[in-house]
């Protein structure tokens, strides 16, 4: 067996060991070493409304925001689609009629809500009834040439 030595050294004065920085300083720059803030899109969420404007103005504002939807198995937004049969809009108030391709359709419960929430989005809009009509029933002679286009049935 070996034998081991160990040497002792006797201090009487040791410098003190380093304190960490409190999480909040820590936090705060790392905040400023990350990249830009990417955009809230609920920012403005909260804020109030503005003053209603003109009702065509606003028809067409969100007819604008309709066709942000689309539908998830044809590439085409639901307002060239022809899924949206009227739209109106008194006082801030937005009535949307609209259908679906076929009752039994994936999106039946989600695209009502989605389209409210899209209209009720629009500047002027306080709020929104989305009706779910299935007479006149959908067929693909609603859709608009664009539309087809982009299906190619044309």
């Amino acid at each position: 067996m070996t034998e081991r030595s160990f040497a002792v050294e006797e201090v009487t004065e040791a410098a003190p060991v380093p304190k960490a920085p409190p999480l909040r300083a820590v936090a705060e720059a790392q905040a400023q070493q990350q990249a830009p803030r990417q955009p809230d899109y609920l920012e403005g969420f909260l804020n109030p409304k503005p003053e209603p404007a003109e009702a065509d103005d606003i028809v067409a504002e969100v007819v604008l925001a309709l066709r942000q939807i689309h539908d998830p198995e044809i590439p085409v937004n639901i307002y060239d689609l022809g899924l949206i049969y009227n739209v109106e809009v008194d006082n801030g108030h937005a009535v949307v009629t609209m259908t679906l391709t076929t009752p039994h359709c994936p999106v039946a419960e989600s695209m009502p809500g989605e389209v409210e929430i899209r209209v009720c989005a629009v500047p002027g809009i306080q709020s929104c009834d989305v009706n779910l009509v299935w007479d006149p029933a959908w067929d693909p002679s609603k859709m608009s040439d664009e539309a087809r286009l982009e299906m190619g049935m044309l």
